[in-house]
Parts: structure tokens; C-alpha cells; sequence
């Protein structure tokens, strides 16, 4: 009987208005992600994927296109009390022998993030995972008051437990020990492995843990930083993360080539203040430890730190690079897993080629992302036809996120040169102003070239015709990948 009325119901009518309901939900997204008002590009991406794939644009879109909203990482008033524990002196950056650019470099950070300005640091460069867990394993056993840890990835295999088992060891022994990982970076990590931790004590928590119904609405803003702080004393930050690739390459490369700091002096002060805001962001108290209380002068590195996040009301670290390569002389040194610049940057630096500027870039032949390979290496062509050159890096995975500009300036951390980096991780650099340590990093740059093969534009002209085009529509997508 059922299934004659059924058939006896023109079902018509029904489809239509499905149809309807589903085109008024592209259309309605389509205007949301216009009248934000977002970088044109980024929304011209969102919406060619809306229109050429309408479902699985709307499940993207809900998943990684939305802005961050009614999200303040700190009060004024919690920020001026955390303000008031950096127990150090800001140096005067006008009494230094600093170049123009630089000076304007600084006054641009302190502007944007009120990024103080320390002179008087000492930095040890890592640009190895076994020299850089070494020394931090050391210094972790040392630890008489607290620890704070925050990483994009904390793996459950050799060095993560080494690590752990040092945690556990200092928090039974009266430490204070406080880990942030990111739950999407570490989402493989059994709980078991963080749960060990937390019955002895050490307060572990994941940066913005992915969970119904927060799905849609966490799963695109990642805490990409990697740093720490050892009792007010030590800090380390870069691009390394805790798992044993980062020490041997793991199953894909032969070697995995990063960059990691140790820093010792004034600017272990902003460190602390970078965790403690992100520590109180997950609903956590306040954190009350001295800074460097009583520390003698430590080096002769001037530094400043510098967050970046979608919670910022600028975009703190895309606007300090392109600062700097505008203010470029000299030269541009880049060096970074990815290259996938915002429009401007891009710009930037075809500018700076055109005018004379020695600017090169250096990527890793082979990456750990054949998706954001192809993005990559859709940029090249025009870097090339401006002057721009463009390195491969051949000895493993190349990670490490450098920018050299000039003789006094460079930047090193967890940023990526590109829009993820840019526009939706939490990300942490720290920019030095030291001719000296220049030197040192244009040495270490130019080493890394000895492994490298440079793109010689007539042949990569020749490239196969289904790549380049493979490059061209991975490109559309870059500003939301």
C-alpha cells in the first residue's frame, strides 16, 4: 500500500527545493567570505572551490575558512600584570651601531605586538636535532624551578619518552614542569603517553584539542610554536619539534636539516611572556615565576621576540618579513620548508631582485608535502624571471626557517614562508640584530648552498608540461592550503 502512494507523489517539488536550499547555502557562503573583507586572492581561492566542488567546499569552508571570532588571548589588565614580572631592563636600540633598516625593523614590532627590544643575549645555534636534544636534555636535567615546554608535535617514540622521562624526573623532584602540545601536531600520540606525565605531576594540556562539537571551529588554528624556558634563564625556540626525525631523517630523508636556538640573557624574558599568554589562553592561572632576576649580562647579541596568530590584530610576522625585505640593501637570504608567498611578499622580493638586491631562496628538493611541493614550486618561474635565485636543497629534508637581510638581521623560528604560517598558526620568531651573528648565519647558509643545485631557468622551462600544469591549479588553492 505504502508503496503505492509512494509511487502516486511527485517528488519533484522536493528536489527542487533541495536543490534550491543547497544553492542558497553556496551563495550565502560565497557572500559571507566576500564581505569579510579578506585578502582578495584567499577569497578568490574559496570561492573558485565553492563553485567548481560545492560540497566539498562547504565542508573545507566549515572546517578551515572561518575566521577566529571573540577569541582574546589576554586581558589588558592580565597582560600589564605579566608585564611587570619581566624583571629586566629594555636596552635603548638608538644607542647601537644598527643599520636604518633594522632600527625601522624594530620600531615596527614594538608598534604592532609591543615586542621589546634586549640587548646583551648570548645565542648557541643548533642545526642538527641530535646536538640540539643534547643540550636541551642537559639542561632540562638541570632544572631547579620550573619548565616550560610548548610544541607543535610531542611524539611517543626514543627521544620524546627521553624527554618525557626527564620531565617526570624534575616534577617528583619539586619542579614545576608545564607542557603545551598541539593536539591536531601530535594528534597520533596515544593519551597514555601525556597521561604517564600527568600522574607525576607535570601539567600537560593540548593547545585547542579537537573534539565535537569544536571540530569545525579548532581544527584550522594550530600553536605551530616550539619553545622553551628553563627557569627564567635558558630558552630555547626554532623549527625543531620533539620526535626522532628531526634527529635522523626518519623513514623518508637520509638527514633532516633545522634550525634551533639556545638563548641565555634578557630576551629569555619574552619567551616566558609568549608562553604564560599561551598557558592563560587555555583557561590556565597565571603563571608567577621571576624572569632573570639578578642576571649579569649574558652576550653581546641584541634580540627581539615576536607571536603571530589569528587572534592578532595584525599579521605580526608577514609584516616584520615584508618590512624587511623592502628595507633589503644588500641581500635576501631565504630559507624555508615552503614557499608560498602572499601576494605582497612575493612582490617584495621580485622588487628587490629587479633593484639589484642578491636574493635567494632555498627549498628542499623533496619535502615532506607532494601537495605543497607542487604549490612551491609554482613561484618559481616568475623568481626566476625577476633575478631571484632559487636553490634546491638535495642532502635530506630541508626545515629550518631562516631569513638573512643585509649584515645585521636575522630571524629564526617556527614560521614557515607561507599562508598557513602567515595567517592561521600561532607561530614565535626571534629577530637578531648583531652583525657578528649575521656573519656566523651567512656561514651556515652558504654551507647549506654546498648541498644544494641551483635552478637553471632554461631547463626548468623544460619541465613536463602535466607538472606544470599540475603547479597551476595547486597554486589556486595556495592561499588555503
Amino acid at each position: 500500500m505504502f508503496d503505492s502512494i509512494a509511487n502516486g507523489i511527485d517528488w519533484t517539488w522536493a528536489r527542487n527545493i533541495v536543490f534550491i536550499a543547497y544553492g542558497l547555502t553556496i551563495v550565502s557562503i560565497i557572500v559571507i567570505v566576500v564581505s569579510e573583507n579578506r585578502n582578495p586572492v584567499k577569497s578568490l581561492a574559496w570561492v573558485t572551490v565553492l563553485l567548481l566542488l560545492p560540497m566539498v567546499g562547504i565542508i573545507l569552508y566549515l572546517f578551515f575558512g572561518r575566521n577566529i571570532t571573540n577569541k582574546h588571548k589576554l586581558s589588558r589588565r592580565n597582560r600589564r600584570k605579566l608585564k611587570k614580572r619581566e624583571a629586566v631592563s629594555h636596552a635603548d636600540f638608538r644607542k647601537l651601531d644598527l643599520s636604518p633598516g633594522s632600527i625601522q625593523n624594530i620600531r615596527l614590532a614594538k608598534s604592532m605586538a609591543d615586542a621589546q627590544f634586549y640587548d646583551g643575549n648570548d645565542v648557541e645555534v643548533f642545526t642538527n636535532g641530535a646536538d640540539k636534544f643534547a643540550r636541551l636534555k642537559t639542561d632540562l636535567v638541570n632544572a631547579r624551578h620550573y619548565i616550560n615546554l610548548e610544541y607543535y608535535i610531542f611524539e611517543n617514540d626514543r627521544i620524546g619518552n627521553e624527554i618525557a622521562d626527564i620531565l617526570i624526573e624534575r616534577a617528583l623532584a619539586g619542579v614545576a614542569v608545564r607542557v603545551i602540545y598541539d593536539h591536531v601536531g601530535s594528534f597520533t600520540v596515544k593519551n597514555r603517553f601525556f597521561k604517564r606525565m600527568r600522574k607525576a605531576g607535570i601539567m600537560v594540556y593540548p593547545f585547542f584539542e579537537v573534539t565535537f562539537p569544536q571540530l569545525g571551529t579548532r581544527i584550522n588554528w594550530r600553536n605551530h610554536r616550539k619553545l622553551c624556558v628553563i627557569d627564567g634563564t635558558i630558552g630555547y625556540l626554532g623549527g625543531m619539534n620533539i620526535a626522532d626525525r628531526y634527529i635522523d631523517g626518519g623513514r623518508r630523508f637520509a638527514s633532516w636539516r633545522d634550525t634551533h636556538v639556545r638563548v641565555e640573557g634578557p630576551v629569555v624574558a619574552a619567551l616566558q611572556y609568549a608562553f604564560a599568554v599561551d598557558w592563560h589562553f587555555m583557561g590556565q592561572p597565571l603563571i608567577n615565576e621571576a624572569v632573570l632576576v639578578n642576571r649579569p649580562r649574558q652576550g653581546n647579541v641584541a634580540a627581539q621576540l615576536l607571536t603571530s596568530g589569528p587572534t592578532s590584530q595584525w599579521s605580526n610576522i608577514s609584516l616584520m618579513f615584508h618590512k624587511a625585505i623592502c628595507n633589503a640593501k644588500r641581500r635576501i637570504y631565504i630559507q624555508s620548508p615552503y614557499f608560498l608567498p602572499t601576494d605582497a611578499l612575493l612582490k617584495g622580493l621580485v622588487t628587490a631582485a629587479l633593484s639589484g638586491v642578491d636574493v635567494r631562496i632555498l627549498i628542499p628538493r623533496k619535502g615532506d608535502s607532494r601537495l605543497l611541493n607542487y604549490a612551491s614550486s609554482s613561484y618559481i618561474t616568475e623568481c626566476l624571471r625577476s633575478g631571484i635565485k632559487i636553490y634546491l636543497y638535495e642532502a635530506g629534508m630541508l626545515h629550518s626557517k631562516m631569513i638573512i637581510v643585509d649584515d645585521d638581521f636575522v630571524t629564526i623560528g617556527s614560521t614557515n614562508f607561507d599562508f598557513r604560517s602567515f595567517e592561521h598558526n600561532f607561530e614565535s620568531n626571534l629577530f637578531f640584530y648583531s652583525r657578528e651573528f649575521t656573519d656566523k648565519m651567512l656561514a651556515v647558509y652558504r654551507e647549506d648552498l654546498t648541498h644544494s643545485t641551483r635552478i637553471v631557468p632554461a631547463k626548468w622551462r623544460k619541465r613536463p608540461l602535466v607538472r606544470r600544469a599540475v603547479e597551476s591549479v595547486v597554486r589556486l588553492l595556495s592561499p588555503i592550503l
